[in-house]
């Protein structure tokens, strides 16, 4: 999903009524990032805390290229790194994943093995539908058990992109949120839907009623759910107790535009890159009583902060023996504070721009080769800005492009080489990235299980 999805994002067709509603009771996140733009990295990051060089989910076999697990890759998240459900199980709590996992397919990576108690869903995405005999549909697990697999026992018809996942994973969600609450037992959700994903789909009662087609029939049924979950949190009367947050694991596919493919808003390109398309998402913070309604914040978000702020909220540290790069939200959420870090943008194993408060600047640019653009593969369709959205890898370490995200949020403008500016602010880049590359030191457990290079 991208950030111009929302209508509080400001998407013109207001189709998100309850994701809108979610903002004005909480807060509006603008500047809120993913770790990776693509999802398995996004994923490992948001579970562990840590960069995906750092847990594991990079490619070293092609320089700067994006890596996920499909079905046929063995491995998945290290047994060395450790997850928000295992460290929360010490606050005791329980935890369930609902939808996609896509840290792993073998058994030895399965959630429940990774500190999850409870797990409906799936290895990965909805891709298929596959030959049974050569590679057989996604399978779909409840806990430890596969009860069926896409495309046979849970149906999507990809003709007219009907399926009933979404409504499932709802239930599923509302299920557990109600035998916690009736345990008095403190609980962990991660909510995991995939209907944005292409081939995207949506319910009978969905489809057909979004200005956006069936992208947007998607998304509405998303939003409707998000509101059936906060309802019923507030029904059971534990929304004061529930925080509760929403974003996405990368931005908008612009490759399934404009039939399959969302809205990055005003920003650059989109999935697979590392321009703010790519990278940048919507996100909303909920809790009633603790959060000001109707507040906007300005901090510079990652998704790996939620490993952090979910770790301070349980009244737990995070863990001392290894780089943690998310950092604890609370004090902006709270009391509205500003607190000054990087956001770095990381392609595979390349540290590709740096963002230092309204300024970004990138070492390296590339969308897509010229082999993927001329087979139609473009991840910038419209967007084509000379000398930024390169088709071969451009390194531009010793003099970067660097852009003001305040005056030019869609990074066509970068600034003079030879201007005041460019050098005062590229000294105060030079000192963060120098800073992170210490962190960056031999002997973190960096195993390479994502050696699926893509794009």
């Amino acid at each position: 999903m991208g950030w111009g999805d929302l209508g509080a994002f400001g998407e013109p067709s207001k189709e998100t009524p309850n994701l809108d509603q979610m903002a004005s009771e909480g807060m509006l996140f603008l500047d809120f990032y993913t770790a990776s733009p693509l999802c398995s990295p996004s994923r490992a990051a948001l579970l562990t805390g840590r960069l995906p060089v750092r847990n594991g989910f990079y490619t070293t076999n092609a320089h700067a290229r994006n890596a996920y697990t499909p079905q046929d890759i063995v491995g998945g998240i290290p047994d060395s790194e450790l997850l928000l459900p295992e460290l929360l199980k010490k606050a005791g709590y329980i935890s369930k994943i609902i939808g996609k996992w896509h840290l792993g397919h073998r058994p030895q990576f399965h959630p429940l093995k990774h500190g999850f108690d409870e797990w409906f869903g799936s290895p990965n995405c909805h891709f298929g539908p596959f030959d049974n005999r050569a590679l057989p549909n996604i399978p779909v697990y409840r806990d430890w058990e596969m009860i069926g697999r896409y495309y046979e026992d849970f149906k999507i018809d990809l003709k007219t992109g009907e399926a009933n996942l979404t409504q499932i994973y709802l239930q599923e969600a509302l299920d557990f949120i109600s035998k916690q609450q009736a345990s008095q037992q403190p609980f962990f959700l991660y909510w995991a839907i995939d209907a944005t994903h292409a081939p995207v789909y949506a319910s009978k009662h969905f489809l057909g009623t979004s200005q956006r087609g069936l992208y947007g029939d998607a998304v509405r049924e998303i939003d409707d759910s998000v509101g059936k979950i906060l309802q019923h949190l507030q029904n059971l009367g534990i929304s004061e107790n529930t925080f509760v947050f929403f974003t996405s694991d990368n931005g908008a596919a612009l490759i399934s535009a404009p039939k399959q493919g969302g809205s990055n808003g005003r920003f650059l390109c989109g999935k697979q890159t590392t321009f703010e398309g790519g990278m940048r998402e919507p996100a909303i913070a909920w809790w009633p009583g603790h959060i000001p309604a109707g507040g906007v914040s300005h901090q510079l978000g990652n998704v790996m902060d939620l490993f952090t702020t979910s770790l301070s909220l349980a009244g737990l540290q995070p863990p001392g023996d290894r780089q943690i790069d998310g950092i604890d939200l609370l004090p902006a959420i709270l009391q509205g504070k500003l607190i000054d870090r990087p956001i770095f943008y990381y392609r595979g194993n390349e540290m590709m721009a740096v963002r230092v408060r309204l300024y970004k600047a990138h070492y390296w640019t590339w969308s897509n080769s010229w082999e993927e653009y001329s087979k139609g593969i473009d991840f910038c369709p419209g967007q084509n800005v000379s000398g930024v959205t390169t088709h071969i890898q451009e390194e531009h370490t010793k003099l970067p492009l660097l852009f003001h995200l305040g005056r030019d949020p869609g990074e066509k403008y970068p600034l003079s080489f030879a201007s005041d500016e460019y050098e005062r602010v590229m000294e105060q880049i030079s000192v963060v990235v120098q800073q992170h590359k210490v962190t960056m030191v031999p002997g973190e457990p960096q195993l390479n299980v994502c050696d699926k290079a893509v794009m």
